[in-house]
């Protein structure tokens, strides 16, 4: 029998299989996809995500595979523009997701990770005979069921995780209810006609009432371009993705020209609604991570850091699950949680209430002219610089 179970073979999943592995665990991963495969995300990661890959050993690796990224350009509606550049020459990169889930996953398996593609895990395991408790999952393949049990299984299986959803621990909330439509493009002009500086070695978020867009630039000569915008069931506009971003860039003043002569070069995705909250409520034999412990539509690109830093703490927690049983397990793990991102979740929320406002962007765009310094620290705070330069 395994150690670990971890439904999920995204970021959350592959860092938690490869820290237990190395720890001595027996862990099985499983995903009901085969890899590598495509994902929508915003590709970029940040500096502080950066240094974290470098601490786990595969920051190396992220950097041969991936575009330098130095700041953002943030931009609002009548022109109003911000750059900002990372402090002290750090940077991010920008990478496609189906390239990092794919290294991280390597590693999982370097590590000594078994992995079943292509299952459907139809649901947790449970033991009602001593209270509720998660003895596994149950997975299937062509028509066939079986039981994979262990004493421990990480939940990791993203913003729509079967075992969090199944059991009662996640739901999406009433709002905000905010969707995303994300597509590669071709032949994007690289330097918009109305601004001084090149963005070519930033990631763009063009907020606008009601929406925005991230673009950034990736390997391959292609640009990311994620819409993220309110939404409801039945929302007409969802039902032909591409043709709504293509309408919402020939609107857009600064990014019309941009893409005047860029080709989608696959259909775009769509995923929604975003927000997910999880329960306080726990399981023994159960931990959540990733997305699946909750997500929001982070602006400034933490997705990722919450979920690979997520991974190490549930791998953390895991082991002391094996070593020591559950009582109080899942309050520590909790308050790890806490520290780790209650400050940066704080800071996101705020940030995204001050980039929703036309008039926030506006005094925003005043004050980094009169106060570069001020612009300077929200940057480098978006950008987790602080925590890459502790592990520098």
């Amino acid at each position: 029998m395994d150690d670990v179970v971890i439904v999920g073979a995204g970021p959350a999943g592959s860092v938690a299989g490869a820290v237990l592995a190395r720890a001595g665990a027996r862990v099985r991963i499983v995903d009901r996809a085969s890899f590598p495969r495509p994902k929508l995300c915003g590709d970029t990661i940040n500096p502080g995500t950066l240094a974290c890959l470098y601490r786990l050993g595969v920051g190396e690796v992220v950097d041969a595979h991936g575009l330098r990224i130095d700041g953002m350009l943030v931009t609002g509606e009548g022109g109003v523009a911000i750059e900002g550049r990372y402090p002290d020459d750090l940077h991010g990169r920008a990478i496609l997701r189906r390239d990092l889930d794919w290294l991280l996953l390597q590693r999982a398996l370097a590590a000594g990770c078994c992995f079943e593609p292509s299952l459907r895990v139809g649901g947790a395991s449970v033991d009602t005979s001593r209270g509720t408790i998660v003895r596994g999952v149950t997975v299937g393949h062509n028509g066939s069921t079986r039981e994979l049990r262990a004493p421990v299984t990480i939940a990791a299986d993203g913003r729509r995780s079967t075992l969090a959803f199944g059991l009662g621990l996640a739901h999406h909330p009433k709002r905000p209810r905010r969707w995303a439509v994300g597509a590669y493009f071709a032949d994007v002009a690289l330097r918009p006609p109305t601004m001084r500086s090149s963005p070519n070695a930033l990631g763009e978020m063009h907020v606008r009432r009601g929406r925005y867009i991230g673009v950034a630039p990736v390997p391959g000569g292609l640009t990311n371009v994620c819409l993220v915008k309110p939404s409801a069931p039945g929302d007409a506009e969802l039902r032909d993705p591409a043709a709504l971003l293509r309408r919402e860039l020939d609107r857009d003043p600064l990014l019309r020209e941009r893409f005047a002569d860029a080709r989608l070069v696959d259909a775009p995705a769509v995923l929604g609604p975003l927000a997910v909250d999880a329960e306080r409520r726990s399981i023994p034999g159960l931990l959540l991570a990733g997305d699946a412990a909750g997500f929001i539509d982070p602006m400034t690109g933490d997705g990722l850091r919450f979920a690979i830093r997520g991974g190490e703490l549930a791998a953390i927690a895991a082991l002391e699950a094996l070593e020591h049983g559950w009582p109080a397990l899942h309050a520590r793990h909790a308050a790890r949680r806490a520290r780790e991102f209650n400050a940066k979740w704080r800071f996101n929320r705020t940030l995204r209430t001050l980039v929703a406002s036309p008039t926030g962007i506006s005094a925003a765009a005043i004050g980094a002219r009169l106060a570069p310094a001020v612009l300077r620290a929200i940057v480098s705070r978006a950008g987790d610089c602080e925590l890459a330069a502790a592990l520098a």
